[in-house]
């Protein structure tokens, strides 16, 4: 406890001095603020840790009053961590959300607490916008526009969007970025870097630099409107071919698509980023997909990898579980990586996570041993592939609808993710193929492998149907 002490008001002492010699040695600018986002996160960082260092010194471990007592400490500092995400904006605010969704991984007070920066995220002024535009675009809103809605559509982390109509007659949705993010992105994730590096100091289990290493790459990538623009385009024309009636069965049919047949994948499916609307024309349900900043290019092989490593999940083939979690990267950790790809426990994976219902004490039992293994999750996530973290966010996004909408681990859902994964498999094998023949004989096995599942949820939805039940009913008085 004291060496723990000792650290900490180190820490502080670092911390203050060189705030107070950066505020000495530079002139003190109303635009420059970084100053101040320092000085928010490290009194947040330093506040958090003596909470934690000092809060269990007179509790016994693992009894009632422990546990209740962590309780409390988790939502204080996770409460702590939102109020200076929302401070600081932007970029602290982005890496929030991504905490929020880290359900395999965080107490469920830190990701119930961070979700809300989801839909709470501050807006900036029409000024603020005026003055970015006029920045960026050398004009004034009335040279661009005939008009420009003043209330934005919505608000996020990096950017708000607001209507608007050309002087064409058109009507347009301008996404404009947060004044200063573009400046202040760099400098707030070395502040992060300080910072995560100095909780790692005081609690040596504590391994989340792979988060700002993560930060590094994309934020750049969406902060690049351009690059937002060619993502779009491409994965527009990538499912040109769907048209949805359901939300959350095709909105997983959308994601096994991208994930397990292109390889190209949005990895921000937050529900503020996926919208509902009624075709003004058909009168259907389809789905918008927003924010197109930040998409992950999966490798071939690894693509090839995850695609087999479901298929043997959802088959409980658990030697091709074992082997596929090897090829991307987990090692000895693999059935703690089959887990945290599917969010769901050893026993489920075991049998099988497609026969196997998700049940609330199932969900229990994972946000405990969450817990209890924090060392070894962080371990898994610094050992796997980069490509793989950025997955792993998107599957908690996915799910998280998927349990709003209450279709969480249905059977349609991994159908079509057998289905993509079939498709994938036969288009590398095809691509393998030295003569027609062999790629005739691949592409029959395609088609009775995908005739099977048709076949399958046929069945399924025939069951589940009234007159599945009838006939269910009926079958003992005909025997």
């Amino acid at each position: 406890m004291a060496g723990h002490l000792l650290k900490v008001s180190s820490l502080a002492t670092a911390v203050f001095a060189t705030s107070g010699f950066y505020l000495y040695s530079r002139p003190l600018s109303l635009n420059d603020l970084s100053v101040v986002r320092f000085g928010r996160a490290a009194t947040t960082t330093v506040l958090i840790s003596v909470d934690y260092i000092t809060a269990f010194k007179h509790v016994e471990y693992d009894t009632e009053e422990y546990w209740a007592l962590k309780s409390k400490v988790h939502l204080r500092s996770a409460e702590r961590l939102r109020d200076l995400c929302c401070a600081n904006r932007g970029t602290f605010i982005k890496v929030g959300q991504h905490l929020g969704a880290l359900d395999y991984l965080l107490p469920e007070e830190y990701t119930s607490t961070l979700k809300v920066l989801h839909s709470q995220a501050p807006q900036s002024s029409m000024e603020e916008i005026q003055q970015v535009i006029r920045e960026d675009l050398g004009k004034e809103l009335s040279e661009l526009f005939v008009s420009f809605e003043v209330k934005p559509q919505g608000a996020a982390s990096l950017a708000q969007v607001h209507k608007a109509v050309l002087h064409d007659g058109r009507t347009v949705a301008i996404k404009v970025q947060h004044p200063k993010v573009q400046k202040q992105s760099s400098r707030d994730i070395v502040i992060m870097e300080v910072m995560l590096k100095a909780v790692h100091w005081l609690f040596p289990n504590f391994a989340f630099m792979w988060l700002v290493e993560e930060a590094k790459k994309n934020l750049p990538l969406e902060l690049d409107f351009l690059n937002e623009g060619h993502n779009a385009e491409k994965v527009a024309n990538m499912l040109a071919h769907f048209s949805f009636l359901k939300i959350s069965e095709n909105l997983g049919k959308m994601y096994s698509e991208m994930i397990f047949v292109h390889g190209f994948v949005h990895c921000d499916p937050h529900p503020g980023n996926v919208l509902v609307r009624k075709c003004p024309r058909s009168g259907k349900t389809q789905i918008a997909l927003l924010d197109h900043g930040l998409y992950q290019v999966l490798q071939p092989a690894f693509r090839l990898d995850y695609c087999r490593l479901w298929q043997a999940l959802i088959k409980g083939d658990m030697s091709g579980v074992e082997r596929y979690s090897l090829r991307l990267g987990a090692g000895d950790l693999y059935a703690l990586f089959a887990c945290v790809v599917t969010s769901r426990s050893w026993t489920a994976v075991n049998a099988g996570i497609s026969s196997v219902p998700v049940t609330r004490s199932e969900d229990v039992e994972i946000r405990n041993n969450a817990s209890q293994y924090l060392p070894q999750i962080s371990e898994l996530l610094n050992r796997v592939p980069r490509q793989m973290l950025l997955l792993l966010k998107t599957n908690d996004l996915l799910r998280g609808i998927e349990t709003t909408l209450q279709t969480r681990a249905s059977s349609s859902s991994f159908i079509n993710m057998s289905r993509c994964c079939v498709r994938a498999m036969a288009r590398h094998r095809r691509s393998k193929a030295r003569s027609w023949r062999r790629r005739i004989q691949i592409t029959l096995a395609e088609c009775v492998d995908l005739w099977t599942l048709t076949m399958y949820e046929v069945f399924l939805r025939l069951s589940g149907s009234p007159l599945g039940h009838w006939l269910t009913a009926l079958l003992p008085f005909l025997h």
